[in-house]
């Protein structure tokens, strides 16, 4: 017993084990919950349950912040809140995508959580890595936070003159290479990712990609490129790698389950992805500064990031209250992938 104790008490990547614990203990418990209690049978989700879903994940992002303020100081628990906060404004944009994905793939709404629930454990892992290497490179070279900047002003720049165009999926460079190397059928097999069929070029039983299992690598691929922004836009509020790491891991579970709300009505969030350019470049500034000693106060980052996207959101609202909701999730092909 002493053992287990000294071993919880000591330290991993600056942060005590049992810290580590109950956040992974935390996580484990909601994806058990909501696959084995909340969506046992596959089902579709309405906008309704979305919204719910998502106030829950809140909640309890909100409870874990609250416990790492009583434990570790109002500045750790205001640096976790600002890196949520502002993992879930760049990650909204990469909800649009994975809606575009799905609706170019015609994947039904009673499918969509599954390849969302699974893509969740691709983003822990991933997520993972590339803080803790983020991490390692802040701490041994602090200057790489200029160019972590500099790339987010690029992006965010990038961003803003690109917002008006649509994704180009028949041409994307993942999509092309799955079509290339792997047998993909033409339509969907249930709730499965792949299925065994006679390969019509040898009449043998070959494994072939459901159109299911081409979304969730795609899907699986766009978690890894947007968190390219992500990441370093965290590591601006602070190089706690604990703090960046549940942060990130909060604001994607929350989000997915606010996915089918987003979903439905894309077309309101018009000039969501401004907002969202601004964020970036903003941040790139604060970040690019750090190695200069030029610290911007983490209250005040938090309080612009809250401003600027409410901005975004309630203006893009105003100006298309007049339209229907449009999902981005429906494609007249219903189903049927080209060979």
């Amino acid at each position: 017993m002493d053992a287990l104790l000294s071993a919880l008490m000591g330290d991993f990547l600056g942060t005590p084990v049992y810290f580590w614990v109950v956040f992974i203990t935390i996580v484990i418990g909601l994806l058990v919950f909501d696959l084995g209690v909340l969506h046992k049978e596959e089902k579709e989700i309405s906008a309704k349950e979305s919204l719910t879903l998502y106030a829950g994940y809140v909640l309890v992002a909100v409870a874990f912040g609250a416990w790492i303020w009583w434990s570790r100081g109002s500045q750790a628990g205001l640096e976790f809140y600002t890196g949520y906060l502002i993992e879930q404004s760049l990650a909204m944009d990469n909800m649009f995508v994975i809606a575009t994905i799905f609706g170019f793939l015609a994947i039904p709404r009673i499918y969509q959580h599954r390849v969302l629930f699974w893509g969740i454990l691709g983003v822990i892992l991933f997520r993972a890595v590339m803080i803790g290497i983020g991490a390692a490179l802040v701490h041994s070279f602090n200057w790489i936070l200029v160019f972590f900047g500099a790339f987010l002003i690029f992006t965010g720049i990038r961003m803003f003159s690109h917002q008006d165009e649509e994704p180009d999926l028949e041409k994307n460079a993942i999509f092309r290479f799955l079509q290339k190397h792997f047998r993909i059928t033409k339509t969907l097999d249930g709730s499965n990712f792949t299925v065994r069929q006679p390969d019509s070029k040898t009449g043998k039983l070959a494994l072939f990609l459901t159109p299911l299992g081409v979304a969730l690598i795609m899907v699986e691929t766009v978690d890894l490129i947007f968190a390219v922004d992500s990441v370093p836009a965290v590591f601006a509020v602070t190089q706690d790698t604990f703090i960046v790491y549940t942060s990130n891991i909060f604001a994607i579970l929350g989000l997915r389950a606010l996915y089918f709300a987003l979903a439905a009505a894309m077309n309101r969030f018009r000039y969501l992805q401004t907002s969202l350019a601004v964020v970036l470049v903003l941040i790139g500034i604060k970040v690019a500064l750090v190695p200069f000693g030029i610290h911007v106060d983490t209250m005040l980052s938090l309080l612009g990031t809250i401003g600027i996207l409410a901005a975004g959101i309630f203006y893009s609202l105003w100006k298309t209250r007049n339209e229907p909701d449009i999902s981005a999730a429906q494609d007249p092909r219903q189903g049927q992938l080209e060979p």
